[in-house]
Parts: structure tokens; C-alpha cells; sequence
């Protein structure tokens, strides 16, 4: 389908706010979105997600995340469980 518009984000976000997380089978039909359900999941937790935490790592996150990547290996979504705010595909991102 392409880049996601500001419209599309909008009707996202109003779908989240009414229903909540979950059901992502759900969200497209329910939002009006001609999407599917994982192109909805991603956006919502990668991007639109109001306690993403955005911009440079501060040392202690990059230490943690060493230590982390140390003891989980390519875990990334575990180790992003103990970084608040960070998406486990930032952490990816910033590791490679």
C-alpha cells in the first residue's frame, strides 16, 4: 500500500482510543483502514504509541542494552521490556 498518511494516523489512533490495543484482526475494519492487521500493529507500536520514547540513547540505555544483548543474545523485544519507551525494533536498528 505505501507510506502511511497523516489521515491514515489519525483514524489509527482515534480506532486505539476507542477499542484500545488488541484485536488487531479488528482494527482495520473498525478504523476504515485498507490495511492489515500487522501493517496496523507495527505502526501503532513502532510509531504512533504515545510513550515511545524518541531520539539518541543516553549512555546508561546503551549500557544496559550491551549487558542486556550479553545475557539475551538477539532478543530484542525482551531487552526493549526493560528499556521504557524504546520499540524493539529501535533497539535493533541502533545494535546493526
Amino acid at each position: 500500500r505505501g507510506w502511511w498518511t497523516q489521515e491514515e494516523d489519525v483514524l489509527l489512533r482515534k480506532c486505539i482510543e476507542k477499542y484500545g490495543e488488541g484485536k488487531w484482526h479488528l482494527v482495520p475494519l473498525r478504523a476504515g483502514l485498507n490495511r492489515c492487521r500487522k501493517s496496523c500493529r507495527l505502526r501503532w507500536l513502532n510509531y504512533l504509541k504515545p510513550d515511545i520514547k524518541r531520539g539518541e540513547f543516553a549512555l546508561d540505555e546503551v549500557d544496559l542494552m550491551i549487558r542486556l544483548h550479553n545475557l539475551l543474545g538477539n532478543r530484542w523485544s525482551l531487552i526493549a521490556g526493560r528499556l521504557p519507551g524504546r520499540t524493539a525494533n529501535e533497539i535493533k536498528n541502533y545494535w546493526h
